[in-house]
């Protein structure tokens, strides 16, 4: 057995009377303090100088006291008051606590371009994975070299567009790239942009970033897979009460009609001008200055002026910026009747006709007013059924072909060889009262074709102008913001064609089936 080293000897024992050890390893002195009076302080027992390891011996040294300091290992939590609930989970340290975002932060830009064109791009350095200096003076740069080469031809009416497109285009790459396959992403874009055609216009296939091509592609190809059938659009058609609000003649004008085709030699008021003259041919016509363009409100110097969009001149100076012939305009029903006879479609029968047509026609200046000189019409589906010029009536005779809007010349009227009469014939082989027609602003296109219709869809009437009727939005304004491109971008020389905007309305009808009356439109029957 060993002996005892004492190291419990100042403790009490904590069943004093009562403890049956012998010899006890505790004190049964009763002069002791209470276990919670003592001093930690622990004596250290003298250990004999054989029982430690020496090299050399050494005299006998009594060992100071030592005190030991009872440090806790881990720092305690701080105390928080639980108040009356005491389920409540005390809050974990600071340090312990989550903070800030595991997303990935983005760093786009906020800026647009220098005065030389060349983008700006703000981010903070601290959101960017990739340097910053990387993205600006080298990446964005270099997308911008070659969006300003593709956007060449198109750069003087559009000149911040190569920034611009430059910079949202760094910013798609930015979001779907990291800090290792950024690079090569961008290098990806601009072999892309080298692909691409220069484009002719704002509108063209061309131009926009890489997700703006997709998106316009895909929107395409779901309009271009979308059928427009008579079920799909019969809720559209408008009421008679609403087509004689916005000018549509719906019954025919008492009389036979035809009875004065021609007002040649007579007097009447100028459409251009506003003065009075005698209705002559082309050829004897008496010329008038006038405005082409219409007026509109702007602002010039904080004031509201009316100005021409032809000219940008105010209204109120009385000079015109074009010269040409004095022609007339008509538009009341009893008028329009006495140069050619309204009448209705044929009624439906055995022949299967189209159950639903988009048209558009094309007008000149006669003797006889304002006439059909073309007719176009696709189906629901967007091809191509009808497009025929119109021969003149006899009798009436041709003052200007209004080139700049009808798109005609004389050139291309002589292959005109179809009457309206006969026009209507060959209509009447494809659609009937039963078919719904399209058209913007159909109601000048039934008018001066002669036909009453009641089964119509407008789309000046679909989309409607803020200021309520009767302005009218115009049909280039509604497929730019529609339809994402642009039509009737042709000078003086070219003008209109009306089969782009008998397409364009059908397309305007099938963007609002798929976005507005219905948006999880199927593109089958």
């Amino acid at each position: 057995m060993f002996s005892p080293l004492g190291l419990f000897r100042s403790l009490v024992c904590p069943e004093k009377d009562k403890c049956t050890r012998v010899p006890c390893i505790f004190s049964h002195r009763d002069d002791l303090p209470p276990p919670h009076a003592l001093d930690l302080t622990i004596h250290l027992p003298e250990v004999p100088t054989q029982a430690r390891p020496c090299i050399a011996p050494t005299t006998h040294q009594p060992q100071p006291q030592q005190r030991l300091s009872l440090t806790p290992a881990k720092r305690p939590l701080p105390h928080t008051p639980l108040g009356n609930d005491s389920t409540v989970a005390a809050e974990p340290p600071r340090k312990l606590q989550k903070v800030g975002s595991a997303q990935r932060p983005l760093a786009i830009p906020s800026a647009s371009h220098t005065e030389t064109g060349v983008p700006i791009l703000r981010v903070l350095p601290a959101q960017s994975l990739v340097p910053i200096p990387i993205r600006a003076q080298t990446m964005l740069k270099t997308l911008y070299d070659h969006f300003v080469i593709l956007y060449k031809p198109i750069a003087p009416k559009n000149p911040a567009l190569a920034s611009e497109h430059a910079l949202r285009q760094e910013e798609e790459v930015y979001k779907k790239s990291n800090k290792m396959s950024y690079r090569n992403a961008v290098i990806n874009c601009v072999a892309a942009l080298k692909r691409r055609r220069p484009p002719d216009s704002v509108s063209h296939t061309s131009v926009g970033t890489e997700d703006d091509i997709f998106a316009r592609a895909e929107a395409q190809k779901l309009l271009v897979s979308l059928r427009v059938s008579r079920l799909k659009i019969e809720q559209l058609v408008h009421s008679i009460a609403e087509l004689e609000k916005w000018g549509y003649i719906v019954n025919p004008p008492s009389g036979p009609g035809g009875d004065q085709p021609s007002l040649e030699g007579k007097v009447s008021k100028c459409e251009r001008c506003a003065q009075p003259f005698q209705v002559k041919r082309m050829e004897k016509a008496d010329q008038c200055v006038y405005h082409w363009g219409k007026p509109y409100t702007s602002r010039v110097n904080g004031e509201k002026t009316r100005i021409y969009t032809c000219c940008s001149r105010p209204v109120s100076d009385s000079e015109g910026c074009a010269h040409g012939p004095h022609v007339f305009y008509e538009s009341k029903a009893e008028d329009l009747h006495a140069r050619h006879p309204f009448s209705s479609l044929r009624p439906p029968g055995s022949t299967e006709v189209l159950d639903v047509v988009a048209m558009d026609c094309e007008m000149i200046y006669t003797t006889g007013g304002m006439r059909v000189a073309r007719v176009s019409a696709v189906d629901g589906s967007g091809v191509q059924v009808f497009d025929q010029l119109v021969r003149m009536d006899e009798g009436v005779q041709v003052i200007d072909y209004n080139t700049r809007f009808s798109g005609i010349t004389e050139e291309s009227y002589k292959g005109a060889i179809l009457s309206l009469a006969k026009i209507r014939e060959s209509l009447n082989s494809l659609i009937d009262t039963d078919t719904i027609l399209i058209g913007h602003a159909l109601d000048n296109d039934l008018k001066t074709l002669r036909i009453i219709h009641h089964k119509c869809v407008d789309t000046a009437l679909l989309f409607p102008h803020r200021a309520g009727p009767p302005y009218r939005r115009s049909l280039k304004d509604l497929v730019r913001e529609k339809l994402g491109k642009m039509i009737q971008t042709g000078d003086a020389s070219v003008g209109h064609s009306s089969l782009e905007d008998a397409s364009s309305t059908l397309d305007l009808v099938r963007w609002y089936i798929l976005n507005e009356q219905n948006p999880t439109a199927r593109i089958t029957d």
